[in-house]
This record gives C-alpha cells, sequence and structure tokens, in this order.
C-alpha cells in the first residue's frame, strides 16, 4: 500500500512538472514571437486595423494630370513649352489669330494677328494701316497688332517660332494618352455638360444643341477630334466656372461656327476655322491652312484671371 501511495504521488509530481515545463515553453515561443517581429510602431497610417504594425516604406503618390486642379495639364502656348511671357511674341499664345491665310471682312478683332510664311496681302477683309517701322500693322477693325511674314525684323522669326509653338501645341493636345471619356455621344455633344478631362473622338464632332462646360477656374478641358467640328447657327458653348483659356479643341479636320453662334476655348486646328456670319467666339484661334471671318466678334481671353 505504501509503494502504491508512493507512486501516485510521484506521478502527481511529474504531471505537474510537465505541466509547467509546457507552460513555460509556451511562453518562450511567445517571447521568441515577438523578437522575431521586431519593435512595435505606434500610429501607423498605413495600417489602421493594427497601428502597431511595422508601416514600410512610405508610398509614393503618382503626380496628378493638372498639378493646380482637376484634368489634364493644360497645353503650353508658349515657344519655351513653359509658363507664357506676354511680351512674346514668338509664343501662339500672344495671338488671338495665328494661321496662313486671314479672311476678316467687317469684324471686330481684340488681340495680335499673326499670318505666316505669307505675306501681309494675304489678310483681306479690312484696310491695314503699316506702323513707320514696318514691324507692324494696326487696324480699325483690330484692339491689337497684324504681324506678316514680309514685315521688317524681328517679325519674320517671331512669326516663324510662334508657327512652330503652335504646331508643338497641336501635337502636345493630340498626342495626350488615356482619355477621360471617348466617343461621347457618338460624337454628338450638343445639350451636354462637359466637367474637366480628357475626351476623345476618333471622327468629327457635332453641336446641334447648347454645350456646358462646367467645372472651377483651374480645370482642364482637352478634346481629341479626328474629323470635323460643325456648330449649328444661334448655339452657344456656356462655360460656368471654367475659363477659356483652358479649354482646348484639337481638331484634325475643319472647324465651323454656324451663323450668330458663340464658341469658347483655345482651336487648335490641322486645316480651317471658319466663323460664319456674326458668329463670335470669345477664345484663340491657330489653324495651321487659313482663318475666314465674316462680320465677327472674336475676343482674345484673358492669360491670367
Amino acid at each position: 500500500m505504501k509503494n502504491s501511495s508512493h507512486l501516485r504521488s510521484l506521478s502527481k509530481k511529474v504531471i505537474f512538472l510537465l505541466s509547467f515545463s509546457i507552460l513555460l515553453s509556451l511562453i518562450g515561443c511567445g517571447n521568441l514571437t515577438k523578437q522575431i517581429r521586431g519593435p512595435t510602431y505606434a500610429n501607423n497610417p498605413n495600417n489602421p486595423t493594427n497601428p502597431n504594425e511595422n508601416p514600410g516604406p512610405t508610398p509614393t503618390m503618382s503626380p496628378p494630370n493638372n498639378p493646380v486642379r482637376l484634368g489634364p495639364a493644360p497645353v503650353s502656348l508658349s515657344s519655351n513649352g513653359g509658363e507664357l511671357n506676354p511680351a512674346d511674341l514668338s509664343s501662339a499664345g500672344n495671338y488671338v489669330i495665328l494661321t496662313g491665310i486671314s479672311n476678316a471682312s467687317g469684324s471686330q478683332i481684340v488681340g495680335n494677328m499673326g499670318v505666316s510664311p505669307v505675306a501681309a496681302t494675304y489678310i483681306t477683309g479690312f484696310p491695314l494701316v503699316a506702323d513707320s517701322t514696318n514691324v507692324f500693322s494696326t487696324s480699325a477693325n483690330v484692339t491689337g497688332k497684324i504681324y506678316a511674314a514680309d514685315y521688317a525684323v524681328p517679325t519674320p522669326n517671331n512669326l516663324t517660332t510662334a508657327i512652330g509653338s503652335m504646331e508643338t501645341a497641336y501635337n502636345d493636345a493630340a498626342g495626350r494618352v488615356n482619355p477621360d471619356y471617348t466617343e461621347l455621344g457618338a460624337g454628338n455633344i450638343g445639350g451636354l455638360t462637359l466637367v474637366p478631362g480628357l475626351y476623345k473622338w476618333s471622327s468629327s464632332v457635332i453641336i446641334p444643341q447648347d454645350v456646358a462646360i462646367t467645372g472651377g477656374a483651374n480645370d482642364v478641358w482637352i478634346f481629341q477630334i479626328a474629323g470635323d467640328v460643325t456648330m449649328s447657327s444661334a448655339k452657344n458653348i456656356i462655360l460656368t466656372g471654367a475659363q477659356p483659356k483652358n479649354v482646348f479643341w484639337q481638331v484634325a479636320g475643319q472647324v465651323t461656327i454656324g451663323t450668330t453662334a458663340h464658341f469658347e476655348g483655345i482651336v487648335l486646328s490641322k486645316t480651317a476655322v471658319t466663323l460664319q456670319t456674326n458668329a463670335s467666339m470669345l477664345g484663340r484661334i491657330f489653324a495651321q491652312s487659313m482663318v475666314a471671318l465674316d462680320n465677327n466678334n472674336l475676343t482674345q481671353p484673358s492669360l491670367v484671371m
């Protein structure tokens, strides 16, 4: 009996010791696990469910397309591709019309006009009065100066560079990728409200009804159009909050603004732009072949607003 009691007592001690050893092992493993994980990190914003988790490297954010506001980055109209200098006549952005040929019959124009590589005789529709320096001309129809490739230096070189910056601006706008909207309205944008962004059409665009362009003063719109743009008579482009200087119409074909219609923005045309009788525009026209006006009011937008 004594031996049996002794064995039972010894067994209890062995079980207790084994249990205690197992407990110590578990505690040790926990400490080991904690050592492998390393130190704690308080208030980790990258893992709100476990703020003590190692945050790792700080994530890098890609810069927005437009560093100021919404939409793509604006198209530079400067000869150096940067910010426009209002006194730089070698930059396209300092002209309200820049083209090869201009027929401006009876129109009122606010801003500088330039034609190149042609002579001043290719500007028709109103009389020109040459300045004594022969660097530019003036006209009662133009609040600004008129420049042509056959005028005295530095005008020819300025115009060559300005035409180059116009073509660069066209290529920049045409080359933008990853549009926000493609084939919107199957090319019929009449009656739509257009928010900031890059738009792309593989054919022509028609504007049979008013169009609203709505956004902030620093937002940007670029419209890439592979065909023509035709705006019906007596229709309007209406800007709400947006600025005409930030709305770019890149058009591979022709642009036709109907009679008494009103258009706004910067037109970058690969070919020609026509404003029909009594149409008006707040913007700029950069056409690589010709501009035709007929008793229109055309006003350049402010460079800074």
